[in-house]
């Protein structure tokens, strides 16, 4: 093959590929077992689980640089997890409100998946420095960004949507679902074949690596790690990784139980599409859209002046949450608007959590420090989703989106310590 292909050939495919998964396992995953009958605090606690290998993930990093090429593990795991999605659909309980230890093969697949989809992310983000230039990397981060909010919509709006129909055809909620993950499996095993034919080959790094290259890797790596825990205010940058999105990783694994749970239980009672379009369509070209304007913004006025309007806009949408859970409204179009108005003030808010991210990575091992961040940033979200079923079968859904509101205080705390640690004009265009 010709290290001439062009980008344009792989690049959306791969970021595509790079999302699939990952919102099959931490989003549909949720709606799914929802769906099949799993009680809530069940739900939660085993989804949440699913985060684990993003915040270890660092820790296997350096096999992936040593052994064999980027290119190869990219298409070895999609392989892999083609396999997996089959093995999810096929191993899904008959029917709805089996017990929890039906359900104990469809999950461990969903963490092979999980471990699989995290080592892909490596691969791919490895491989995209590698076979691009300077210039063709910086060209083509809008077009990787743009496909892997594509797949979050396809995987969030279209899959979930597609399975809410055929409940409706089939009237039965397992095969339903058993369909809908067999065409995903149909779908990456499209991709796989795709990217085993158009991946450009020459631009990996060789495969063997000697053990004097692995040994180099392995102490890199452990430097990497012992150098971030010596960076000036590293224990006030953890605190505000792990407590700047509290209210929004607390209510994430509830919100679609809450959409789809019936009125009489305190959700909103809407169907399986309706949930599909409402949190995975509409939210997410809402938080899409935030994301957007969260970026030009910082980039006009800078993180030090942004961070207070951005964490603002992150913690005081989740409002929206609680009006739903004591009004229950049924009129569709107020439903799209709330949950619009929250995911776009997440999306603008949290602009300034990837921003301070980098920030605070910058120096020698910059790389590995930003991995480590993002470690961090997944053990934020993957903690509190833990007790999060718990504590809404404990206090209702009111009651719990009342505790979110509260949790707003964490955001509020921690961003009051942090403007004076950060250098004024600080991602300033």
């Amino acid at each position: 093959m010709s290290k001439n292909k062009s980008p344009w050939l792989w690049v959306p495919t791969l970021y595509f590929a790079e999302g699939i998964p990952y919102f099959i396992v931490n989003v549909v995953s949720v709606t799914m077992f929802k769906r099949m009958g799993m009680g809530n605090a069940d739900l939660a606690m085993y989804t949440s689980l699913l985060y684990l290998p993003w915040v270890i993930k660092p820790l296997w990093s350096p096999l992936v640089d040593v052994v064999r090429t980027k290119r190869w593990w990219i298409v070895v795991m999609q392989a892999l997890m083609t396999l997996c999605f089959a093995a999810i659909a096929l191993s899904l309980p008959r029917r709805t409100g089996a017990p929890v230890g039906a359900f104990v093969l469809s999950l461990i697949f969903f963490y092979i998946t999980a471990m699989l989809s995290a080592t892909h992310d490596i691969a791919a983000d490895g491989y995209y420095m590698l076979a691009l230039d300077e210039h063709r990397q910086s060209l083509f981060v809008g077009i990787r960004s743009t496909f892997y909010r594509i797949a979050s919509v396809f995987g969030q709006g279209v899959i979930v949507v597609v399975a809410g129909l055929l409940e409706n055809r089939y009237g039965d909620i397992p095969r339903a679902w058993s369909t809908t993950l067999l065409a995903s499996s149909a779908l990456f095993l499209a991709i796989t074949l795709w990217h085993q034919f158009i991946l450009p080959s020459e631009n990996g790094v060789r495969v063997e690596a000697p053990v004097s290259r692995e040994t180099s890797s392995r102490r890199t790596v452990l430097s990497a790690f012992a150098t971030f825990f010596r960076k000036p205010g590293v224990w006030l940058a953890i605190v505000f990784m792990l407590l700047y999105r509290l209210p929004e990783a607390l209510s994430v694994k509830m919100l679609t139980p809450f959409l789809l749970d019936a009125v009489e239980d305190g959700g909103l009672g809407l169907s399986t599409a309706q949930s599909g379009l409402v949190y995975g369509t509409v939210g997410v070209i809402a938080l899409t859209l935030g994301g957007i304007l969260g970026g030009v913004w910082s980039a006009k006025v800078g993180l030090r002046k942004a961070l207070w309007p951005m964490a603002l806009a992150l913690a005081l949408p989740c409002s929206v949450y609680l009006y739903m859970a004591l009004a229950q409204p049924q009129n569709i179009l107020t439903i799209y608007f709330c949950v619009a108005l929250d995911q776009f003030g997440y999306g603008f808010g949290f602009t300034a959590y990837m921003l301070y991210m980098m920030y605070f990575s910058r120096g020698e091992y910059s790389t590995s420090h930003y991995a480590v961040c993002t470690a961090f940033m997944a053990l934020s979200m993957m903690v509190p989703g833990f007790f999060a079923g718990m504590l809404q079968e404990s206090l209702g859904y009111s009651g719990f989106f009342v505790l979110v509101m509260v949790c707003c205080l964490a955001t509020v705390a921690v961003t009051a310590l942090l403007p004076s640690k950060i250098e004024p004009g600080y991602g300033r265009k």
